[in-house]
């Protein structure tokens, strides 16, 4: 019996193998790393995709969701609403801004940032909404758009777990003021190391990403706007992404046969996530037990890797200790001790899958 992984990146590599080499060969022998057209490629490309204006490309995700923040306008001081369990990556570029996190809860369907309790988290500080699309799974965005449209704050869509998703055909990316992509290898789409991007709509908003990216330049070596960054998404990773966004709709299509495959397993100490539509796009397949250490040992011993995204809630982090208001998060805190994750990734063997499906079925909680 193989081991299974949570996700095999040398698998990906390996089948892409030609398509990836010819990316680094087309930068390597026209010698421009930086900034070129490599990534003005890519930029126009993924807007494309995502049915947006704009899309500007920045070194990593976390970035991404900074700058377009300080893109759409907030500022130290100001309030800007999230989830408590999306991995603190939010957290942390508030953090960088000097702004302040306010916790909301999320819906017990998906455990994405809930409406009504985003609502009733505004104050007269606040600047902001962030919605998280939590393993794949898009939130809300219509009910949170009209919510930030009729208080007059902006709505920001972190999509680092949902690369190609959809609702209502419109792509995740195109529902907020602006939007932050992480391209990290075991995303959806990955490159090779860091990168992220920022799409919008708004021709005022891609202006200041593009300063805000490169040190707050007008122009070369003139800054004229800041706090900014040297937060740019270089040529290879531009060119190698460029080579793996048409096989984005694949492989999202094999990720959802391998959750369909898993949520078919009827189990009576295990709760399945939602697998149906096209807003899923099984960035991680999510389960949730009161048994969660049992069933992590218990794949264990039949080689199958697992893991908790995410174990400790952002307020609760030892480094937020002082620093965060801790409200009531009834849904969440109950997520967070359930939560286990399986390999779900396209590369996965149908026997690799019935083999997850074998231990979860033959699982007896002590």
């Amino acid at each position: 019996m193989s081991e299974i992984l949570l996700n095999d990146l040398k698998r990906m590599a390996v089948e892409h193998r030609d398509r990836i080499l010819r990316a680094m060969t087309r930068v390597v022998d026209r010698g421009w790393f930086v900034l070129g057209p490599e990534l003005e490629a890519f930029e126009a490309e993924f807007a494309r995709y995502c049915g947006t204006a704009h899309a500007v490309g920045v070194a990593n995700g976390t970035d991404a969701i900074e700058l377009a923040l300080r893109a759409l306008g907030v500022t130290s001081g100001d309030e800007v609403i999230v989830a408590a369990n999306a991995g603190l990556y939010s957290t942390t570029a508030l953090r960088a801004i000097g702004a302040q996190a306010v916790y909301a809860d999320v819906d017990a369907r998906h455990l994405n940032l809930e409406p009504t309790a985003a609502a009733a988290a505004i104050t007269p500080r606040t600047k902001a909404i962030i919605a998280t699309h939590l393993y794949g799974r898009m939130a809300d965005v219509a009910a949170l758009r009209d919510l930030c449209g009729h208080r007059g704050i902006a709505l920001l869509e972190d999509c680092a777990q949902a690369h190609g998703a959809r609702r209502d055909g419109v792509a995740a990316g195109a529902w907020g003021d602006a939007a932050a992509f992480s391209f990290y290898p075991t995303k959806n789409l990955g490159a090779l190391g860091d990168a992220g991007l920022v799409t919008c709509h708004d021709d005022n908003t891609v202006l200041h990403l593009r300063r805000l990216r490169q040190y707050g330049w007008k122009s070369k070596y003139v800054a004229i706007e800041g706090p900014a960054r040297n937060s740019r998404l270089d040529e290879i990773q531009a060119a190698i992404l460029r080579e793996l966004l048409p096989k984005l709709d694949l492989r999202n299509r094999r990720r959802r046969k391998i959750a369909a495959t898993y949520a078919a397993v009827r189990h009576a100490a295990i709760t399945h996530p939602d697998v149906s539509g096209d807003d899923y796009v099984a960035h991680l397949y999510v389960l949730r037990t009161p048994h969660r250490d049992a069933l992590r040992e218990h794949l264990k011993a039949r080689g199958i890797a697992s893991d908790v995204h995410y174990p400790v809630l952002d307020p609760d982090q030892p480094a937020m200790a002082g620093h965060a208001m801790r409200p009531t998060l009834q849904v969440s805190e109950q997520a967070t001790a359930q939560i286990v994750s399986l390999p779900c990734f396209p590369e996965m063997r149908d026997d690799e899958v019935q083999q997850v499906c074998s231990a979860l079925s033959e699982w007896t909680p002590a």
